[in-house]
């Protein structure tokens, strides 16, 4: 079954994928979470299908992952129900939130999203080069083609994010071969090479989730093993890469707490793309 996470001021608002009626549908207590901040968007969405007879006969009930990795037979509402749900819900992000949700099929980052389901969708994941530079460069080319100019080439230009000046462009051939024949042999390993190649920076832009998913295959074919990022932490995961250029622990064990053997899941895999992606946004 599909699924997509979208992320609305940093709250995740589930779909699912129904082959029946060919069409998204989305998690109506995700909605009021985004509409309202209710700590308890489960209760606030029950009172309001209490209160409102409506709701009940435009929504169904579809199962979703939830945090603690099972699923749920979960209230889904579709397109035309999404407007019900947000014309009755008093908000004054209403506006926002419908036009956020309209504009996301054009965006840069939703088209490249789309590109990087495909990647595993269309079996050509298994083509990638796992660990080289050459595979990180396969990856890129295939999310950002056509979106990029420069998507799988390696800059020739100086990037400074955040005050920290990444490898000067000069250099950058040479730092990449050396990452390259870094060891994968064990977790500290791999990371150690992650860390490397994010400090690298190799492309203008799309560095993280391309490295993201070149990290997951690294520890797919060496360890069994890959990370479930839906269990980290936007702020957390951030900090501790920043921390990483000096002191890789905090990473290593961020990540190690959220690594699965369930390696072959297409939900860990595409609601770990969604991760991804919303740590790339702005605050």
């Amino acid at each position: 079954m599909k699924t997509s996470i979208r992320f609305f001021e940093d709250t995740a608002v589930r779909a699912v994928w129904d082959e029946d009626s060919s069409k998204w549908w989305f998690c109506a207590t995700d909605i009021a979470e985004a509409l309202t901040k209710s700590k308890n968007p489960r209760s606030y969405w029950n009172k309001l299908k209490s209160r409102r007879g409506e709701l009940s006969t435009i929504c169904r009930q579809l199962k979703l992952r939830a945090s603690d990795s099972k699923k749920y037979l979960t209230d889904v509402v579709d397109e035309s129900g999404l407007n019900t749900v947000i014309a009755l819900i008093p908000s004054k992000k209403s506006e926002i939130f419908s036009k956020w949700m309209k504009n996301l099929e054009t965006s840069l980052d939703e088209k490249s999203k789309l590109k990087a389901y495909e990647l595993f969708d269309s079996g050509f994941i298994d083509n990638i080069e796992v660990g080289t530079v050459k595979g990180l460069q396969q990856i890129h080319a295939y999310i950002f083609g056509g979106l990029y100019e420069f998507a799988g080439q390696i800059r020739t230009l100086n990037i400074v994010k955040g005050g920290f000046a990444f490898a000067p462009a000069m250099y950058l051939a040479d730092n990449l071969k050396k990452i390259e024949c870094m060891p994968e042999n064990t977790f500290e390993d791999v990371i150690a090479k992650y860390v490397e190649m994010n400090i690298a920076h190799p492309f203008m832009e799309g560095n993280g989730r391309s490295t993201r998913i070149w990290l997951d295959l690294i520890l797919k074919k060496n360890l069994r093993l890959c990370v479930d990022w839906s269990k980290k932490n936007k702020k957390d995961y951030l900090v501790a890469m920043k921390q990483s250029v000096v002191n890789a622990s905090n990473i290593a064990e961020l990540l190690r707490s959220a690594l699965t053997n369930d390696i072959d899941n297409r939900e860990i895999i595409i609601d770990g793309i969604d991760y991804s992606y919303y740590y790339e946004t702005e605050e």
